[in-house]
């Protein structure tokens, strides 16, 4: 038979003391502090790779297009109206028209809906990509800088583009130019030889909520990126002579290639330095005073991802103008 002790209480778990948890919480604090630089990381690091998928649509949305027209889209053409996204060859000038631009991303989008607009924005992009230079009336598709554009009619194109493409492989619009020594010509797949080695597109440079792809108040996210410069015209590649058997266009040298700080708003006005400065730096990796990394689609449909300034020392932009007339389109490193 048990024995019932008496005169007995139970033990008094004893709790934390002040200096335990002052302890405790410091612990907590500095494994925060430890994880939440790898946690900011891995997050960027996601945003990279969905805007690489994105990038990889894009890229298959141009190859669903080539295989319907042989050519790579233009970058743009000024509409014979506000009506429909037609254009006319005759219209295609060196000056704005005053109509709606028909951007390349609606080529893509339209024609039996190849791709859908979302897949032109990066989740890492100040609202997902730079807005369109006319871009309606809905103001989640403008930003406050921009108070330069039509009241009356918006662009066809994606309302919000983080994309470019590369001006060699897609033509501006100047298919007729009087006086001129050269005209934009479209681009078909058999031109660029090696697909593989060759950038197709990229990402803006997102920096002063896009104002540096601006010219004064007005965006110009139609624009694709020139890389190169004429050897005599320099920026005027127009006007470039096609004579002799040397390159006449050039990659630009890697002092050209300025430090993210360098770079200011209406970048795209600034007709002295190389337009590969708007590509966009905003991942991971690279040299700290340049900025970051970029994602970079191929001809051939694969994505990099890598520094502007990589792009320049392999000469991943192409050998050849190719969406430029002329015989003589060949291209070499500064100082050739």
């Amino acid at each position: 038979m048990a024995v019932r002790r008496t005169g007995q209480t139970p033990a008094r778990r004893r709790g934390f003391t002040l200096i335990e948890l002052l302890v405790v919480i410091a612990i907590i604090a500095v494994l925060v502090g430890i994880l939440l630089p790898s946690l900011g990381a891995a997050r960027k690091e996601a945003q990279a790779l969905k805007c690489a998928a994105q990038a990889r649509s894009v890229a298959q949305g141009v190859a669903v297009y080539q295989s319907s027209y042989g050519v790579f889209p233009l970058s743009y053409a000024y509409a014979v109206d506000a009506t429909a996204p037609v254009w006319d060859k005759n219209d295609q000038g060196l000056n704005d028209n005053g109509k709606p631009y028909i951007h390349w991303s609606y080529s893509l989008m339209a024609d039996g809906d190849r791709i859908p607009g979302e897949a032109f924005k990066c989740p890492s992009a100040p609202s997902g990509g730079a807005p369109r230079t006319n871009p309606g009336d809905d103001a989640k598709n403008r930003e406050s800088w921009q108070t330069t554009y039509s009241s009356v009619f918006e662009d066809w194109q994606a309302p919000r583009m983080a994309y470019t493409g590369n001006a060699a492989i897609f033509p501006r619009n100047k298919l007729a130019l009087d006086g001129a020594q050269r005209r934009n010509i479209f681009v078909s797949d058999a031109a660029v030889t090696i697909p593989s080695k060759v950038i197709l597109a990229t990402e803006f440079l997102k920096e002063l909520d896009w104002q540096v792809i601006a010219s004064g108040n007005v965006s110009k996210s139609h624009r694709s990126i020139n890389p190169f410069v004429g050897g005599s015209s320099g920026s005027d590649v127009y006007n470039e002579p096609d004579t002799g058997s040397t390159p006449r266009f050039f990659y630009p040298s890697e002092s050209e290639i300025l430090p993210q700080a360098q770079i200011t708003a209406n970048y795209f006005a600034n007709t002295d330095a190389t337009a590969l400065n708007a590509v966009g730096r905003s991942h991971q990796g690279g040299d700290k005073r340049f900025g970051g990394t970029a994602n970079f689609s191929f001809v051939d449909g694969h994505v990099e991802r890598m520094t502007v300034l990589e792009t320049v020392k392999k000469r991943l932009w192409g050998d050849k103008f190719y969406s430029l007339s002329g015989k003589n389109n060949k291209v070499a490193d500064a100082g050739y």
